[in-house]
């Protein structure tokens, strides 16, 4: 593993990088930051250079200036030019997404792949959009943070985890500053990389009806709904969220020599062979 702090404009931003091969970088939600990934590092850097970083003010990361979502996406950009790399597939989880899509639109050229996991963020919402997610913001607005980002069946091991990996950050979704400029859904379309939103079907911040409203105008794009979990598909069906990663960088063209490698957990069987 390989991991720094990179002093950007205002900011101080922490990374690390796992594995060799071909870059995915993951940007993590509001209540996250590098740790987060812990059900994704092993999968992904088995064929790919697998980059995490704490956005400015979660994790291990510090936010000099104040400016939060307003400067996520020269912080991404200064993180990967300081790496040396000059095209990534993308994945971004809820407010991580917004910084992905951000950087779609300024840099097309370096992006091989993106993935838009449980978010809508850095996208303007049509009228048929807004009246679901204005439904689900005021439905959420005074539920508790964990009610918010695990479905119903979630064990209660996993949301002390999350609390935990929460606690390292310096703000949360209230105290949060900034905002991600929103283009249309269908401006992401046409870019010549394919384009994955994952979300679970449970989620109660971005409803599945609100993302397949989305997906439909972005040109290029497919979708992969996740039965029984809520806003964290990426740690509630690791397996699922990691495959589906994999069969998108697969598609990308954008895998190690030695390939992608599938059904990363124990329980998974191959095809033809015995469960």
């Amino acid at each position: 593993m390989e991991s720094g702090i990179l002093a950007t404009a205002g900011a101080e931003i922490y990374w690390q990088a796992h594995g060799q091969g071909p870059a995915v970088v993951l940007a993590h939600g509001i209540g996250g930051n590098h740790a987060i990934w812990y059900a994704q590092v092993d999968a992904l850097a088995r064929s790919n250079r697998v980059i995490l970083f704490d956005h400015r003010g979660f994790g291990l990361s510090r936010d000099l200036d104040g400016r939060g979502r307003d400067a996520f996406i020269d912080d991404l950009t200064a993180l990967l030019d300081h790496l040396g790399e000059a095209k990534v597939a993308l994945v971004g989880q809820s407010m991580g997404a917004g910084s992905c899509i951000g950087f779609a639109h300024r840099a097309p050229e370096r992006v091989a792949a993106l993935a838009i996991c449980d978010s809508l963020h850095g996208i303007a919402e049509t009228d048929a959009v807004k009246a679901i997610m204005d439904a689900a913001r005021a439905k959420t607005a005074t539920m508790g943070q964990i009610d918010r980002v695990l479905g119903i069946g979630a064990p209660r091991e996993l949301a002390m985890l999350y609390r935990q990996i929460a606690s390292f950050n310096a703000v949360d979704r209230r105290s949060l500053t900034g905002r991600f400029d929103a283009r249309p859904a269908a401006d992401l379309g046409g870019k010549g990389f394919p384009i994955l939103f994952l979300c679970g079907v449970g989620d109660v911040i971005f409803p599945i009806e609100a993302v397949r409203l989305v997906q439909a105008e972005v040109a290029g794009s497919f979708l992969v709904e996740v039965n029984e979990v809520g806003h964290s598909a990426f740690i509630e069906a690791p397996v699922q969220f990691n495959d589906t990663l994999l069969s998108l960088l697969q598609m990308a063209g954008h895998v190690g020599k030695g390939g992608a490698v599938h059904s990363n957990t124990a329980g998974y069987a191959r095809v033809g062979d015995e469960a």
